[in-house]
């Protein structure tokens, strides 16, 4: 049974099979089955590639309306910094800021400011000697996910630093009931606006034993529309915001690793990309680094399916907003870049491994199988057509031997077979 929530879904009237995000999605998680794609729970991660390539819009994010957040007595909005390239001519993040409590929000945490503090910290981090090296970012939860399906020799290299989305999470929860302690937890929501459907899933399913302080997830997209009604640049908004260069330079790739103030780092972004490099690091190819950014998403969390602008127009729009700010807004004091980093900003246990390439828990019938789908392979034409519902031919070889399809998919196999078979008759 599939216990993971997940927010990547199929609107099956849509599908047409035509077999797009088969050929794209990372894991191997779509096949087609009469005339339809379906998506296995075990092997998606939720990264939005089917999302973005589908070309009948079949694929969708699921997540919360703004509606049913402003149900909620109090309601703390959690913007992410890729929220601010959305809007063209932006020189105020303020404006965006107030725009949210226009909206109906009763008080705004940024998580460009919380992401500050992490790349504070995370400078701390890399000076423990006990830490595994490089260490791999913790702040794309399809880049954590992917790690504990595929590479689980790769799991001592995840930061076990929380990302931005829950400090700044735990930073509202914590103001709120200081500043209103009449209110219950029951009217509290904490509202993250997410680019990214693969932060939903994260929020609903936590990260190994570590449950979110995020209430709600609603998109940038979502949220965006609300904003054009009542942003007004005729008018000074009030001084809100308090992040700086760093904070939002989260929003695209390289944006959190130029901050460590290391050289020794490398930042990718691009789901095949991430696939790569997680391939030279557990083969040994990289060892000079001390960090290594990951983004699943193309350009960083601009490119998340749930956004709404181009991630090169907005990575653009943000890079004009960051002259207009200070270098950061958050600042450790020498005693506190002395000390060790607080417990809060740890998550203590990592996910259980479920490997989705293993054929067998016993290791004997594993190796039965492997020589099966290997002998079967080399029959197979082998130029990956998609038409049989696999996206390989090794894939479909695959799926035969774990008995969830029949070999006479292959229709260049039947061909074959039948061009063989008009021949010994015409032989006769």
């Amino acid at each position: 049974m599939n216990a993971y929530e997940h927010s990547v879904s199929l609107e099956f009237e849509r599908c047409t099979g035509c077999t797009t995000c088969l050929k794209h999605c990372p894991t191997e998680a779509i096949r087609i089955h009469n005339g339809r794609a379906e998506i296995n729970p075990h092997r998606c991660i939720d990264c939005g590639v089917c999302i973005r390539i589908c070309p009948h819009q079949a694929k969708k994010a699921t997540c919360s309306k703004l509606d049913a957040v402003m149900k909620y007595k109090w309601k703390v909005a959690l913007p992410a910094p890729a929220l601010y390239g959305q809007f063209e001519g932006l020189d105020d993040i303020d404006y965006v800021l107030q725009g949210l409590l226009d909206i109906g929000f009763d008080d705004v945490v940024e998580v460009a400011q919380a992401a500050e503090l992490v790349s504070a910290y995370t400078r701390l981090y890399l000076k423990n000697e006990s830490v595994t090296k490089p260490i791999i970012s913790s702040a794309c939860p399809v880049v954590l996910r992917l790690i504990s399906l595929r590479y689980p020799t790769l799991k001592d290299h995840i930061m076990q630093l929380l990302p931005p989305v829950e400090i700044a999470a735990k930073m509202a929860r914590e103001k709120t009931k200081r500043e209103h302690p009449e209110l219950s937890d029951e009217d509290i929501c904490i509202c993250f606006i997410s680019p990214c459907p693969a932060k939903v899933s994260y929020i609903k399913n936590g990260f190994g034993s570590y449950q979110s302080q995020v209430d709600e997830v609603v998109s940038v997209s979502d949220v965006y529309f609300s904003l054009l009604n009542v942003m007004k640049r005729g008018k000074a908004p009030a001084p809100i915001s308090r992040s700086g260069m760093v904070g939002i330079s989260w929003a695209t790739s390289g944006g959190e690793a130029s901050a460590i103030f290391n050289d020794k780092y490398l930042a990718a972004d691009g789901i095949e990309n991430v696939n790569r490099v997680l391939d030279q690091l557990e083969n040994g190819n990289i060892s000079s680094l001390e960090f290594i950014e990951l983004n699943a998403c193309p350009g960083g969390c601009v490119g998340g399916v749930m956004a709404m602008e181009n991630p090169f127009v907005a990575k653009a729009r943000l890079q004009t907003l960051r002259r207009y700010l200070p270098v950061s807004q958050t600042y450790l004091d020498k005693k506190q870049q002395k000390e060790y980093i607080p417990e809060g900003f740890f998550f203590e246990e990592f996910p259980t491994y479920r490997p989705i390439q293993r054929l067998s828990e016993n290791f004997g019938e594993s190796l039965r199988m492997m020589a099966q789908i290997q002998a079967l392979r080399e029959q197979l034409p082998g130029i990956d057509c998609g038409a049989c519902g696999a996206p390989s031919c090794r894939a479909f070889a695959e799926d035969v031997v774990r008995g969830n399809a029949s070999r006479d998919g292959c229709i260049v196999e039947r061909a074959r077979q039948r061009t063989e078979q008009e021949e010994q008759h015409d032989s006769q």
